[in-house]
């Protein structure tokens, strides 16, 4: 039995032109890291031609389909009725996509039978995570 969680999603770019852009995106959730979800896009849907990879809170990702959330490098917003907005600020610019909200909570609660919020304390491995920070064997 797998112990990550990764889910396809189907991300609209949003840009000046009045037709946006359908790529894919690829949601991921490991409860080794229990606080944080990926959502990264493949190196075709990038400027760059490589993968982009964003790490940010399962809690910004949850409070942000309900209400605007995030003041960093990621924003969270709903959209309408039934899609979210994630902003990706970078110091090339940003990257606005829309995703339908029932696949983002969808994601949130497949992460969360794993992971109850509030219990993420108990999956984290801090002996390992004190030896990685000061450069010790594991």
């Amino acid at each position: 039995m797998s112990t990550v969680i990764e889910q396809s999603v189907q991300a609209r770019m949003v840009a000046s032109a009045p037709r946006m852009e359908t790529l894919p995106a690829t949601l991921h959730y490991d409860p080794k890291d229990p606080f944080a979800v990926r959502m990264a896009f493949p190196a075709p849907a990038t400027l760059e031609g490589t993968e982009v990879a964003w790490e940010f809170s399962r809690e910004l990702l949850a409070a942000g389909m309900d209400e605007a959330a995030g003041v960093g490098d990621v924003r969270v917003r709903p959209f309408g009725y039934d899609r979210t907005v994630l902003e990706f600020h970078a110091a090339e610019g940003i990257a606005m996509v829309h995703v339908r909200t029932a696949e983002l909570r969808r994601f949130l609660a497949r992460a969360q039978e794993m992971v109850p919020v509030g219990d993420e304390h108990r999956f984290l491995d801090l002996d390992r995570g004190l030896t990685d920070l000061l450069g010790g064997p594991c």
